[in-house]
């Protein structure tokens, strides 16, 4: 799904929007709620979990964002922002109101529909999570399409969890098991666990594998330790699904900035099985 609009060639066009909020979250992270100048747009905007858009400051330039939000809650789109650069920088500068440009959305996304029907294993590690919001959102505003839905997520403190209060208010949600963990709880308020990510399979319980999809974002050192989990749980290579955005430039497989291998993680990702990066090592 790489286009949103009628006429599939737009999605190269950078189309202006506003910042209509912007929330603080981690230190030197913010997340940016932002809609389309024009109604018609942003009625018309369409993305799937998983996918990225690029997002231009005027005279500075444009850079890649997973897209936070779910399809689920149109006509506004969210992106959580890390100041590390350039455009960055800049983009942490605005104020509401601001004018920005949006081009896109890019990439395959998340396979929704061929996971209705089927648990869902969602895996997150520090800032992971940003690419798995869309996601978990997406899965709980269309609850009855799923079986169980288990969200597991580790950052190194309480005050570096993405989205920590609106993950905490999940922890006694019935419909969802949320398992929070922390490496470490510094002034021992924490309310949930305390360990590495892979500590929170030993609180997984049964799942079947056959029946299951999973999903991975995280730092690359995370992953070894996530696929050995999930491969002694019997999961397939095609049941695991990793979210690879980095090394993205134009979003269009032109700059070939993100090709590894013969893959573009800009077109044939950033959503991969594990299949499909087996033989690729340096992926993650």
């Amino acid at each position: 799904m790489r286009g949103h609009f009628d006429n599939p060639f737009e999605i190269y066009q950078p189309y202006p929007a506003r910042i209509i909020r912007i929330l603080p979250q981690i230190e030197d992270h913010k997340l940016f709620q932002i809609r389309f100048e024009k109604d018609e747009v942003a009625k018309s905007f369409r993305h799937k979990p998983g996918q990225f858009l690029m997002l231009s400051v005027i005279g500075t330039g444009e850079a890649p964002f997973s897209i936070a939000s779910s399809p689920t809650r149109p006509e506004t789109v969210e992106v959580c922002v890390r100041k590390i650069g350039r455009v960055t920088n800049a983009l942490f500068a605005l104020e509401p109101n601001s004018l920005i440009g949006i081009r896109g959305p890019y990439g395959n996304g998340f396979p929704v529909e061929e996971m209705e029907g089927n648990n869902l294993l969602l895996i997150a590690g520090g800032l992971g999570m940003a690419a798995l919001r869309a996601l978990l959102w997406y899965a709980l505003d269309n609850r009855p399409k799923f079986k169980d839905i288990t969200l597991m997520y580790g950052a190194k403190t309480p005050d570096e969890m993405l989205f920590k209060y609106e993950l905490i208010s999940l922890l006694d949600q019935p419909d969802i098991n949320c398992l929070l963990t922390v490496d470490t709880d510094p002034e021992g308020r924490w309310p949930a666990h305390v360990g590495v990510v892979t500590d929170l399979f030993d609180y997984l319980g049964e799942i079947d594998p056959d029946n299951t999809y999973a999903a991975v974002c995280g730092p690359p050192v995370m992953y070894k330790f996530v696929l050995k989990k999930l491969l002694d749980r019997n999961f397939s290579k095609d049941r695991i699904l990793m979210s690879l955005e980095r090394r993205m430039r134009c979003g269009v497989g032109k700059c070939g900035h993100c090709r590894i291998g013969h893959k573009y993680t800009c077109l044939d990702g950033p959503i991969f099985t594990y299949w499909d990066v087996i033989n690729l090592p340096e992926v993650i």
